[in-house]
């Protein structure tokens, strides 16, 4: 096969072998090349190109080695210190997180101890035996002080050293620079540097993989070494990822040279030579591999590094300089995003810890930093960058506002195009692609929106749909410990706030007959699964509801509630599903559903039903001619991996029984959850993942479920009123006394009259029309009174507010 051969039919699930990538050694279009290596860029980094943003800490420049091209380390100087104080470090931490930094950057010259005196006596009067024990001691004051995340190059360590560092850091890294000994003889660049015999530091990578920590390395060209030597060193990172999967990036350097260094006067490697060696990487690791190129060192050229097949800048940092090429500045992030964006790429933020590894933080994450991590990530490992979660009372953020209101312009990217077509279209999508879609930021986000907005407007027109409904939770005893519920109480819950009850069935009654007084069409009735209870429990309530209000639609029980309730009765579901029809039970809410993998709920929910008892309770419910809901729980453990397989979960049940009414996301409040309390998951999805659920579940679920609902208790009026342009045509019910998302820490209030709800639809442009469960419009007297009894509960509530102040006057 010729050269050209093999670039063009090269297949983005194999990567090139040793002799194929030595073949392209004199490869002759380099624009092949190039093009080959974005292509493969693509398929896993989509447009983005990531960067985090740091402050670079120089703890020490003392270091032993004698590299022929640094400036970094010196010899000590009269007059300074040769280790930065723990309270200058802080300081310059502190700068950074004014300015945004996430990330903390330790360098430092490798083992000064070993070869100056005044580095052991400065040590030791510091208390420490090593420089790299004084780091630690460096890494856990600034994370505890500022909050920064510490990622350390600290040079050749033993496992001993990697463990102490794993506990205060998130990531580490040491370049390799070349595998070449020739560069350790007499004359080569690393002669006389002990540190940086190539054997020396695959040992310390091995070890660092051994012990699961996320660690960065690259080549440094330029140095002496040979293109082919170069592709070793290549292979040579390869093997050792393939082992331990450990290593999230690949640094490709360019060597400057620097005044004052033995290698001033060496040739810089050209444009096209680093280009050359960009693409070869990227060719021979997996497309999903982080391949690195640092901005300041090729100032001119950034836009054809993104070409050559670049997805990461690598740190920036806003307030301190590059201490190891102080002669190149780092660009401004305006500069850097505006170069990114001229590339046809987004410039996106990333922690210290690159995001398929934040994912994973009981692997990758020591047990003391894994909290924090989680407070600091969204579902892709990604940071957040707002303070927004859901539940809570405050400003929407203002970058994901305006990607909304920029939707009617964008032009999505051409993969992008192809799904969003897809989608319009009514077909299923696969997993990777809602994946992606889930990804999206910028451009994208907008056009997802867009895209989700046109299919609402084809199939529901601009009406916006919302129920009058009470919520009647008839006990919050529970038997169950899910892990993300602050609503049950009892010895056997996760017990938090409010006490605990098991309503009588003449209260159930009373708060029907209100309810009906009050203008509600249906009553939503869920409950804790009481140890008590047995499935004739819930036909007497049934008969309760019925029995107060017979005109009243009931909406009750979870699948999680009917599997109990058949299985404390003896029978088979089908057999209770019909007992509880003909009690007079309406359709079924779809909760209990959290996320439908059991891959997360056997951590979310362990001792809940698991995912096939779901769907077949849900599948027999709708054979039996009960009409029900489909939710999702999600911001909390999960991934977006799970959120696509939820989806297409609930779109193929769908295609066989199409029972379900509406898809209603449901983001995690988190602030009283217990796993969130115990440090094991995140504060809920964050404002973009929130839009972006009710948007790609309109795509991902269009032609077979019509109606997308949001939830105004999670996210509030405004953010409701976001949701309306990205897909949603219904906004649930007015609920009266919702007490779940409450107790969990939301702040959003128990009730939105129909005024209030009318008031939110109208202002978006849309026409508002009270509904049925079942979607049918309301009836006109049912309404009216709903109206009026609103509007009387607002005025006595006037009253007595006046009352009250003359009284204390």
């Amino acid at each position: 096969m010729n050269l050209n051969s093999l670039l063009h039919n090269f297949s983005h699930d194999r990567r090139l072998t040793r002799e194929e990538a030595v073949r392209l050694v004199d490869a002759g279009r380099l624009d092949d090349l190039l093009s080959a290596a974005a292509a493969r860029r693509d398929t896993a980094h989509g447009r983005q190109v990531s960067y985090s943003r740091k402050v670079f800490i120089p703890l020490t420049q003392l270091c032993r080695d004698v590299c022929h091209y640094c400036t970094f380390a010196h010899a000590p100087r009269a007059g300074e210190k040769p280790f930065l104080s723990i309270d200058q470090m802080i300081a310059i931490a502190e700068a950074g997180k004014k300015a945004g930094c996430k990330e903390a950057l330790f360098t430092l010259g490798d083992k000064p101890e070993l070869r100056y005196r005044v580095a052991r006596e400065e040590l030791d009067r510091l208390g420490h035996a090593t420089t790299l024990s004084y780091v630690a001691e460096a890494a856990g004051a600034v994370f505890r002080a500022t909050g920064l995340m510490p990622h350390i190059n600290p040079g050749l360590m033993t496992g001993d050293d990697l463990d102490a560092l794993r506990k205060v850091s998130v990531s580490q890294g040491i370049m390799l620079e070349s595998v070449s000994d020739r560069l350790c003889e007499k004359g080569g660049a690393h002669h006389g540097s002990p540190d940086k015999v190539p054997a020396a530091r695959l040992e310390t990578m091995k070890l660092a993989g051994e012990r699961q920590i996320p660690f960065t390395s690259g080549i440094l060209i330029g140095i002496g070494e040979t293109r082919q030597e170069r592709i070793d060193s290549l292979f040579a990172l390869r093997d050792l990822n393939d082992q331990h999967g450990h290593i999230q990036e690949i640094i490709v350097q360019n060597f400057r040279p620097k005044v004052g260094t033995r290698m001033e006067d060496a040739a810089s490697p050209d444009v096209d030579d680093h280009l050359w060696t960009i693409a070869i990487a990227r060719l021979i690791f997996e497309p999903q591999m982080n391949i690195q190129a640092p901005p300041n060192l090729s100032p001119g050229a950034l836009g054809r590094l993104v070409a050559a097949g670049i997805s990461d800048w690598g740190g920036v940092s806003p307030v301190t300089p590059d201490h190891v090429n102080p002669e190149a500045p780092w660009p401004h992030l305006r500069v850097l995003e505006a170069a990114t964006k001229a590339a046809g790429m987004d410039l996106v933020e990333r922690l210290a810890i690159y995001p398929a590894f934040a994912r994973d933080t009981n692997r990758w994450v020591d047990q003391g930093l894994r909290t924090a991590v989680l407070n600091r990530i969204d579902g892709d490992g990604m940071p957040r960058v707002d303070d927004w979660c859901p539940g809570h009372v405050g400003q929407l953020p203002a970058r994901e506002l305006d990607w909304i209101a920029k939707a009617p312009s964008v032009t999505p990217s051409d993969n992008l195009g192809r799904v969003l077509a897809k989608a319009q279209r009514g077909e299923a999508l696969g997993e990777g692609e809602i994946v992606n879609l889930f990804r999206a930021r910028g451009d994208d986000f907008s056009a997802i929106c867009r895209a989700a907005d046109e299919l609402r407007r084809d199939v529901n027109g601009d009406v916006v749909s919302y129920v009058v409904t009470r919520n009647i939770n008839y006990t919050n005893i529970c038997s169950f410990k899910c892990q993300f519920c602050a609503f049950s109480k009892g010895k056997m819950s996760e017990n938090l706030r409010g006490r605990p009850y098991d309503l009588d069935m003449q209260e159930v009654a009373g708060r029907v007959v209100e309810a009906w007084e009050r203008g509600a069409s249906e009553v939503c009735m869920q409950g804790g699964i009481h140890p008590s209870y047995t499935g004739q429990k819930y036909l007497d309530i049934c008969r309760t509801v019925k029995g107060a209000v017979p005109q009243m639609h009931m909406h009750a029980f979870s699948p999680l509630e009917i599997h109990q309730g058949a299985q404390t009765l003896g029978i088979p579901v089908i057999e209770f599903l019909r007992e509880l029809k003909a009690a007079g039970l309406g359709t079924l809410p779809g909760t209990a559903a959290e996320i439908l993998d059991d891959e997360v709920r056997v951590v979310l929910c362990a001792d809940k039903i698991r995912t096939q008892q779901w769907l077949d309770v849900m599948r027999a419910a709708h054979l039996v001619g009960f009409r029900s809901t489909a939710t999702i729980m999600f911001g909390h453990i999960e991934g977006y991996q799970h959120w696509a397989r939820h989806l297409l979960r609930i779109r193929n049940l769908q295609a066989d029984t199409g029972g379900f009414t509406e898809f209603v996301p449901l983001p995690f409040v988190h602030m009283e959850a217990p796993i969130y309390l115990k440090g094991r998951a995140r504060p809920g999805p964050t404002f973009r993942e929130a839009i972006l659920m009710h948007a790609v579940a309109r795509l991902a679920l269009h032609s077979l479920i019509p109606n997308i609902q949001a939830s105004w208790v999670k996210l509030g009026a405004e953010g409701v009123r976001q949701c309306l342009s990205a897909g949603v045509n219904d906004l649930g019910g007015t609920l009266m006394d919702e007490s779940i998302s409450r107790s969990a820490g939301a702040s959003h209030g128990q009730e939105m009259t129909p005024q209030e709800m009318e008031r939110i639809i109208l202002s978006s442009g849309r026409t508002p029309r009270q509904r049925t469960t079942v979607y049918s419009d309301a009836d006109n007297v049912v309404r009216q009174r709903s109206f009026d009894a609103a509007a009387a509960r607002a005025i006595e509530a006037a009253r007595d507010k006046n009352v009250h102040m003359v009284a204390s006057s």
